[in-house]
């Protein structure tokens, strides 16, 4: 009886080390999150102000992934070299510069500096926050990390509308709502200095429970011969050119194919965030107990695709093809933990840097080609294909997770036989 009662308090330690980790990592995920939204919710306002359209607001976003995409495949050699911990303030400190040029922009090409910045500040996230919970948390716990990492980040990208035209709304500037998110940047750095022993991936602080199916590296480069590291970018690739389509133009599609007001729309992304939250939740629990994780995603994901394709057949209710949307982020949520669990098994021991920073630039890519693509189909009038893209890619990033998971189980089954 005195054994038992005793390893719960053994483990508390252990237990509060993870959950501030976890906590830190999660919060500065959400804050490069929003900081993709840093220009998206007043695309509108851009707009009028400053005479532009669609497409050029589709390219401004091409720019900021365009940066973030070559700059996370390089920072997870920076981030493998140097550590996660200084690379991670160093982008934090790329937001504030990001959104105070965003409060001084008076054209376009402020308004490209600001995506330029904030494309440079999201670079290194993703190896940096990986390296950090692959090393500071346990595994037993990693999964939850995981989905907590997720879901920081849809509160990050549900966040950002809601503060920008929220605060653009109450004080009748723009300028204002750039000026208190360079302050949320700020305040955000100060707490992780304030616990950067939490965060300082230089001491591991769980020993692995189970090497990955991959052997060391011979060379920093090995990993690059991984089939699984391609087909890893490759669903990363499809699966965000979809968000793409949502975060930018969901909002202006539904409103033009249902005749709702802009105001009424303009929360959809949140909406979608909110339940890809709710979804990340429970895949967190999933990645515990499902051993094949790409059948997860593939029905996650065709869900998902089920009911953006509705949201733009233009056949129900406006405010139920609003609600249907959101729906959808349920199951891109639900995806996510198997998602970032099988990358893992695909990174070979000492490379968790560079693999994630290759594997998360195709994030970028999709976002960046697919920008534009849907903002010419806003321009040329096709909102529903803003929806049936969306539906399409993600149909085609479930074929490359089930095309990682079969690599997988070829490494398991040559390992074991």
């Amino acid at each position: 009886m005195r054994i038992s009662t005793s390893m719960p308090a053994a483990d508390a330690p252990a237990k509060r080390q993870d959950a501030a980790t976890i906590g830190l990592i999660g919060l500065a995920h959400g804050t490069s999150h929003f900081h993709h939204l840093l220009l998206a919710p007043l695309f509108p306002v851009f707009m009028r102000e400053f005479g532009l359209n669609y497409a050029q607001m589709g390219l401004l976003v091409s720019v900021f992934f365009v940066i973030s995409g070559v700059g996370q495949a390089l920072a997870g050699f920076v981030v493998d070299r140097i550590g996660a911990r200084p690379v991670l303030f160093a982008a934090l400190a790329c937001f504030v510069a990001s959104a105070l040029a965003a409060a001084a922009a008076h054209g376009y090409g402020g308004l490209m500096l600001a995506s330029a910045l904030a494309g440079l500040g999201n670079a290194p996230f993703h190896p940096a926050d990986f390296t950090i919970l692959n090393k500071r948390v346990s595994l037993a716990r990693l999964g939850h990390a995981f989905s907590i990492h997720g879901i920081s980040g849809n509160l990050g990208w549900a966040a950002a509308p809601v503060f920008l035209i929220g605060i653009h709304e109450a004080s009748g500037s723009w300028r204002v709502a750039y000026l208190c998110t360079a302050l949320v940047g700020l305040a955000v750095i100060a707490l992780l200095a304030w616990h950067r022993e939490a965060i300082d991936d230089h001491h591991q602080a769980h020993a692995p429970s189970a090497q990955p199916l991959a052997t060391q590296d011979e060379h920093p480069m090995a990993f690059l011969k991984l089939p699984s590291v391609w087909l890893c970018f490759s669903f990363f690739f499809f699966s965000t050119a979809a968000l793409s389509a949502i975060q930018g133009f969901a909002s202006p599609a539904l409103s033009k194919l249902y005749d709702l007001p802009l105001s009424a729309t303009a929360f959809v992304v949140t909406g979608y965030m909110v339940c890809g939250a709710v979804g990340m939740v429970l895949g967190g629990f999933l990645v515990a107990r499902v051993e094949r994780l790409e059948r997860t995603i593939g029905v996650a994901m065709v869900l998902a695709a089920v009911l953006l394709t509705l949201g733009g057949l233009g056949v129900m209710p406006g405010v139920a093809a609003a609600a249907v949307v959101s729906l959808a982020g349920f199951g891109t949520g639900l995806a996510g933990p198997s998602r970032d669990m099988l990358i893992k098994r695909a990174a070979p021991p000492g490379a968790t840097g560079r693999v994630y920073g290759t594997v998360y630039s195709g994030l970028d890519l999709g976002f960046a080609l697919a920008a534009p693509i849907f903002g010419a189909l806003m321009d040329h009038g096709s909102p529903s294909g803003v929806f049936y893209g969306a539906a399409l890619t993600l149909l085609l990033g479930v074929m490359s997770a089930a095309m990682v998971g079969q690599g997988i189980e070829a490494a398991r089954a040559r390992q074991t036989g």
